[in-house]
């Protein structure tokens, strides 16, 4: 796409959201943000989502019966490693320097809820981490099972909490 068109396909997007599109240059290319400038702050985000499995591969997961054995611990593992490696697979996400990351898992009705909360000081939010932590736990969970359930479904990947840096607190309602 010629360099025009695509600068005017972003000051459409701009017009439409009322917002400016960071990761978008004057050209609209693709580009990573430039966060020198910005303050280090305490930074933190949660993201949940939900492995929808049926209550028989649940029972097996509670009873440690699974073929792949302790298929929560691998997950939760699984996720905080993603955490700490998320700007290797988000392109334009920043490094991190994280100092917390961990992935809770609980069995509910339904399925596997997990939970995953990030942390950092830095001059940029961990966001994008909390969510690949939840999404790689969820993945996890889904390879470890599929020989019981190819049916289970990650649904409801979602930020639902993040604090610190210029735009302050927020939280799902």
């Amino acid at each position: 796409m010629p360099a025009r068109k695509s600068a005017r396909a972003a000051t459409r997007k701009r017009a439409a959201t009322g917002k400016t599109l960071t990761h978008i240059d004057e050209r609209g290319a693709a580009r990573m943000v430039d966060v020198g400038a910005k303050a280090v702050t305490e930074r933190r985000a949660t993201a949940r989502g939900m492995l929808l499995v049926s209550s028989e591969t649940l029972a097996l997961v509670r009873d440690g019966r699974t073929p792949k054995g302790d298929v929560l611990a691998s997950a939760r593992l699984a996720g905080i490693m993603a955490a700490k490696k998320t700007s290797e697979l988000i392109p334009l996400a920043h490094p991190l320097p994280i100092t917390h990351a961990s992935v809770d898992l609980t069995i509910e009705a339904t399925g596997i809820a997990i939970e995953a909360t990030v942390a950092t000081t830095a001059q940029t939010g961990v966001e994008m981490e909390a969510l690949t932590a939840v999404a790689v736990a969820g993945l996890t969970l889904y390879d470890m099972l599929k020989a019981i359930e190819r049916g289970a479904r990650l649904t409801d990947v979602r930020l639902v909490a993040k604090s610190g840096g210029r735009s302050g607190e927020y939280r799902a309602q």
